[in-house]
């Protein structure tokens, strides 16, 4: 069983070199310890998912252009999110907003490589199985 994850968790990603706020738009209307919980359609960059700081991916066009400047010596660049599918794998059982929910145990990939995880699920008393 994980933590249900909700509005105020904490992400990580791979190449990122610092942690992001987790967003959940309340449209949700189903909470968890006063916060909107979250479903495995929470995906979408700069709403759901907050820049990491820098981004250290050569996947990352802006990442290898700075690296290839710097004769090879990784450049790490502005961190701006490419996510284009959704959380996996979801709650099997627990469905918010007609969608499987949103655990600390998902993960999320980044279109540059990175794999996004939680830090923080963002509540303490819910769990999710």
């Amino acid at each position: 069983m994980g933590q249900c994850a909700c509005a105020a968790g904490v992400l990580q990603c791979s190449f990122g070199m610092a942690p992001s706020g987790f967003m959940v738009l309340p449209d949700k209307m189903i909470l968890t310890e006063n916060k909107p919980m979250a479903n495995i359609m929470d995906y979408k960059p700069m709403v759901n998912i907050l820049p990491f700081g820098m981004c250290q991916s050569l996947s990352n066009p802006t990442v290898a252009a700075a690296t290839a400047a710097a004769f090879g010596v990784l450049t790490p660049m502005p961190c701006i999110p490419v996510t284009a599918a959704p959380w996996t794998p979801g709650s099997p059982t627990v469905l918010v907003k007609n969608m499987p929910g949103l655990t600390d145990s998902c993960k999320l990939m980044c279109s540059w490589g990175g794999i996004i995880q939680f830090q923080n699920a963002g509540t303490v008393k819910v769990q999710m199985p």
